[in-house]
């Protein structure tokens, strides 16, 4: 590795770190030549991904923009940046693992609501209200009441499971 300071190829590696919940190795290293200190990331090269707008038109898969859409959405919400980062990682990695170049800008959020449905449910609504793009109360009623009922749902099986604990004899 050249280094930035002397621009010897002289570098030798001090130490290496796993970083972005793995995907990516922390390097640090030292010159042997000139003693500067610096670190590098490595990380597996992947074939961009192409988004399909509902346009037709394509564009490069952006991370910033997918976390912006979610900042947005998690605003005034306990939602920490560190979550937000994590939902698009699994969006990306979800994406990088179908193995096909192109994919569909519904597909992704669908995936990103996905993950906040599980993280806060007001983010969720906000997301998908921009993101389905609501025509009427109705249609926004109808989204909360859909949520409303996986929520009672899910509430439900747990306390089920929890109340068949309480009741058993021994």
């Amino acid at each position: 590795m050249i280094c930035p300071q002397c621009n010897k190829n002289a570098s030798r590696v001090i130490d290496s770190r796993p970083s972005d919940e793995g995907r990516v190795i922390r390097r640090r290293r030292v010159c042997e030549n000139c003693g500067y200190r610096f670190t590098t990331f490595e990380r597996v090269e992947q074939t961009p991904i192409l988004v399909i707008k509902k346009d037709g038109s394509r564009e490069e898969f952006n991370r910033e923009k997918v976390l912006r859409g979610i900042v947005r959405a998690a605003e005034k919400r306990p939602v920490t940046l560190e979550a937000m980062n994590k939902i698009v990682n699994r969006v990306e990695n979800k994406l990088q693992s179908q193995g096909d170049n192109e994919v569909q800008s519904r597909q992704i959020g669908e995936y990103v609501m996905q993950e906040l449905a599980q993280l806060d449910d007001i983010a969720y609504i906000r997301f998908a209200s921009v993101y389905r793009q609501f025509k009427d109360i109705d249609t926004f009623m109808q989204e909360v009441q859909v949520m409303s009922h996986q929520n009672n749902s899910k509430n439900h099986t747990q306390s089920t499971l929890g109340s068949n604990d309480d009741h058993t004899q021994d």
